[in-house]
């Protein structure tokens, strides 16, 4: 009956959901390779912000650690939440399952080179991270009751309105919006909690789990767990994520370092194959290129710089300036991308999964790349999968909420009503392959990408003014 369902509601949807997704994930060929418009967005625009500011993301980066630190926290400053605590909730939406799947994908495709590629983008979007939460933090806005709403939104519709640019600002904020609503519904909501759970069955025993085929029920305790948190809004989702974020991330690079440190003769070999890679002609990978792309695309995938979703995690910090948010948000691509996305892709060459990973891909990978040392370690990569989407999916739910008050106005009702359907979509994600929703959620996070970075190209020179003035 369910497989029925499931077939119904795909072909339904399948038609809207591919024409979406070919427009977001259009693509050109460029020496025998695909690449993606959104990520040549995405891109370019790190590269832009980075020299415009003239590598900020070198020269405040002490700054940054010192933000993160507490030293510039005060309890008087307006906001909602700690600087800390905002970094941990916005790294709860970015660390998840692309850096365990996502990077076994990018190195089957590119080869051990990707790892370089992932860092070398990474390393430009923290320039792009600071911009867009500097902006978010600066134009948020305080309501009556002490709760903040910031972020891209906005920006979009009060910064451009100072722009002289009312009408286009508004647009793009709806826009923004919606794309924002739907991607928490699906790629922050379903996609987490089904992979999570297919995990859990896998480490407790396959078709023998007392889960097996009871989706519903997995969907049903995540919905409790989430909904508890995400009930007491984001000082309750605060508090979380900065017990549950650092934990998450201990136990998964503690995992990889086991391995790497185990095979510590192997470690130099490693690194000349990322570098062979990354500069290899290789067909098998595509070259230089398909090296290159592979690694672009799994960065910009997983630390969302651009997209527009972090900046309204960050935006209830307490603080009176808005820039040092943004120079902690430089810190973001370097935890998500250059240490976890690199744990996982160096626990895979080392172990050497990727030659013979025929038929084999994402999170299959990782996992057998431990298992070949730990026999155990599915139940470990269950436990971390599940904090990961957990901590994915109180995140997402914030970011969602934010945007459908905007678009629906801040009464109780409006925001309960959007928690109890995101709750919905939790237990259909884990009872349901719903391979076009999940498409389509995906298409809208990216879609968010392009009224995101038009409003930053706007703006930047006001914050560059900012920050002019600030070193007087």
């Amino acid at each position: 009956m369910n497989d029925t369902i499931d077939k119904k509601i795909d072909e339904t949807l399948k038609p809207v959901s591919d024409s979406i997704t070919n427009f977001i994930f259009d693509s050109f060929s460029l020496l025998g390779s695909d690449v993606p418009y959104i990520v040549c967005w995405l891109l370019i625009a790190s590269l832009f912000f980075t020299f415009y500011f003239n590598f900020l993301n070198v020269r405040y980066f002490k700054r940054a650690i010192n933000v993160a630190f507490g030293k510039y926290d005060n309890p008087n400053h307006p906001g909602e939440i700690t600087h800390f605590q905002s970094f941990t909730a916005a790294m709860s939406g970015t660390i998840g399952l692309g850096n365990i799947a996502g990077v076994a994908v990018a190195i089957s495709l590119g080869g051990p080179g990707a790892m370089l590629w992932m860092i070398v983008t990474a390393f430009f979007g923290m320039t792009l991270k600071f911009v867009e939460v500097s902006l978010g933090h600066k134009y948020r806005i305080i309501h009556k009751d002490g709760t903040v709403s910031g972020g891209a939104i906005r920006y979009l519709s009060t910064g451009l309105s100072e722009c002289g640019l009312p009408k286009i600002g508004i647009f793009l904020a709806y826009f923004f919006a919606v794309c924002c609503i739907g991607g928490s519904f699906g790629g922050g909501n379903m996609f987490q909690a089904n992979q999570a759970f297919q995990q859990i069955v896998v480490a407790t025993g396959g078709v023998e789990s007392p889960f097996f085929q009871k989706g519903w029920l997995g969907g049903t305790i995540f919905a409790i767990v989430v909904g508890a948190i995400i009930i007491g809004g984001i000082k309750s989702i605060g508090k979380v994520t900065e017990r549950l974020v650092p934990v998450m991330g201990v136990i998964y690079v503690f995992s990889c370092l086991l391995i790497i440190i185990s095979n510590f003769e192997k470690i130099p070999n490693a690194v000349f194959l990322v570098f062979q890679s990354a500069f290899s002609f290789e067909a098998t990978t595509g070259g230089v290129l398909g090296s290159m792309i592979a690694g672009v695309k799994r960065a910009v995938f997983s630390n969302e710089s651009g997209i527009g979703s972090a900046p309204i995690a960050y935006a209830p910090a307490k603080s009176d300036n808005h820039l040092n948010t943004g120079f902690m948000s430089l810190l973001s691509p370097v935890v998500d991308t250059i240490i976890v996305c690199s744990m996982t892709a160096m626990t895979i060459i080392i172990t050497g999964v990727y030659k013979d990973s025929a038929g084999i891909q994402g999170v299959e990978m990782t996992s057998r790349a431990f298992e070949s040392y730990f026999s155990w370690f599915p139940s470990i990569l269950a436990v971390a999968i599940t904090l990961f989407a957990i901590s994915t999916l109180i995140t997402w739910s914030y970011y969602g909420l934010r945007c459908w008050t905007f678009i629906f106005g801040l009464s109780n009702w409006s925001k309960y009503s959007f928690k109890l359907i995101f709750l919905s979509f939790t237990i259909v994600g884990t009872s349901m392959n719903l391979g076009s929703v999940i498409n389509f959620s995906d298409s809208m996070i990216f879609a968010m990408s392009i009224p995101n970075i038009i409003g930053l190209y706007f703006l930047s020179s006001r914050l560059k003014n900012d920050l002019k003035n600030e070193r007087k």
